[in-house]
């Protein structure tokens, strides 16, 4: 394999199989040096590197065909050309030129019911439910805490970073950490805080209410704090409450060829770094069916007929998205890197992607280019570029156990 030119000065000269690690302590959260919350939206944009990016928030993950080309036409008129999927399923918009004109865009394509809440509708929902698998059907409860969300003026002053979580009952959502979420069980609903349950059980007529009731104590009493798991004592929003042991997160997206149970089909399909192109957004779009992004940046395209599913494959799959559950590009992510964050030490995204191409994965990684760890997954390890090379800023495998130690060696990524 050649030397690896990740960009911004910043050559590793070596394989991926070679780079020399240093294994320190992870830090959950990084000490932030600002207090104000520049979390973007579509209309309070984030000034990066590479020109203005917007946030757009889709409760549950959940986008129709109409309203992706619309955002896919917004990126390849006015900004990159390109969406990138985030951590929490929602939608970003790089390298923006015109920032009115996106979210004119984004308001017209119904995207924007509220110009006050529109960065607090972080809702993360399974999203199977009501088509494969699970004890309920959830999806009614998306659009109801959305609703109630936009209807409480307190919310309008949550944290950007804050979000709801909504687990159907098989276990993906809830090993997310929501900052508040609910898990359906067999006989009733339980009430998490920061991804533990809290004993509290609810009744389903009761969820919606109680989500809000939690998020308005938060807003209350949050101090500096964006995220629960920030409070030196998370139960004070549920009186009562006893936090029991974190839900083991999910590290994988439902891929490939999946059957619904009403006999339809859902397609799961993987996108890369979770970078999808405007014009293959344009031919998700053009099958005209319900879409949702996942919190593995991946999308389904849901509730069709075989003999579509097959046609969409067979187009979908050589413009690079990724059908395949033994793809390396499953176990591969990223932050946005350089050039497009003046924060990174180097291109995260092509290194990534070169470590994909040289079979060189193995275990789940998460590349980033500095110690602030943007979207990095619950599970498997985090490298962190530095001046001369990438360091094990968290590991699942034992050498893990020398940071912890206090006490940081050399290591090599094998």
């Amino acid at each position: 394999m050649p030397p690896i030119d990740s960009g911004k000065g910043f050559p590793l000269g070596e394989p991926i199989s070679s780079i020399r690690l240093r294994t320190t302590p992870y830090r959950e959260h990084v000490p932030r040096t600002r207090h104000t919350d520049a979390c973007p939206g579509a209309l309070q944009v984030h000034q990066a590197a590479d020109g203005a990016l917007a946030r757009v928030r889709l409760p549950g993950g959940m986008v129709s065909a109409a309203q992706l080309a619309a955002l896919a036409s917004a990126s390849a008129r006015f900004g990159s050309g390109t969406l990138e999927l985030t951590a929490r399923g929602n939608v970003q918009i790089r390298g923006i030129t015109d920032t009115a004109a996106v979210a004119e865009a984004v308001a017209a394509a119904g995207l924007l019911p509220s110009t006050t809440h529109e960065r607090v509708r972080n809702i993360v929902a399974s999203p199977l439910s009501g088509r494969v698998g699970g004890v309920a059907d959830v999806r009614g409860w998306v659009g109801e805490l959305d609703a109630a969300i936009q209807a409480e003026p307190a919310l309008g002053s949550l944290p950007g970073r804050f979000w709801f979580g909504i687990d159907d009952g098989r276990g993906d959502v809830s090993g997310l950490g929501a900052d508040v979420g609910v898990h359906v069980l067999g006989d009733g609903v339980a009430l998490l805080l920061a991804g533990r349950d809290t004993g509290v059980r609810l009744a389903a007529d009761e969820v919606v209410d109680r989500l809000v009731e939690v998020a308005v104590r938060f807003v209350e009493i949050h101090g500096k704090a964006w995220r629960v798991v920030e409070l030196a004592e998370p139960r004070v929003l549920v009186p009562g409450a006893e936090l029991g042991a974190k839900y083991a997160p999910v590290s994988t997206p439902p891929v490939g060829w999946i059957a619904q149970d009403d006999g339809r089909v859902t397609l799961g399909a993987v996108v890369p770094l979770g970078v999808l192109p405007a014009r293959v957004a344009e031919y998700l779009a053009a099958i005209e069916a319900p879409l949702v992004v996942t919190p593995w940046r991946s999308v389904l395209i849901c509730n069709l007929d075989e003999a579509v599913a097959d046609t969409a494959l067979r187009v979908l799959a050589p413009m690079g998205l990724v059908f395949d559950e033994a793809s390396p590009w499953l176990s591969v992510s990223a932050c946005t890197g350089s050039p497009g964050c003046a924060h990174s030490a180097a291109d995260v995204r092509a290194d990534a992607a070169l470590a994909v191409q040289a079979d060189e994965v193995g275990v789940r990684r998460h590349f980033v280019g500095c110690e602030r760890a943007c979207g990095s997954p619950p599970v498997g390890e985090v490298l962190v570029a530095t001046a001369d090379g990438y360091r094990l800023l968290r590991g699942d495998r034992k050498r893990g156990e020398a940071g912890r130690s206090g006490s940081p060696r050399e290591e090599r990524l094998r």
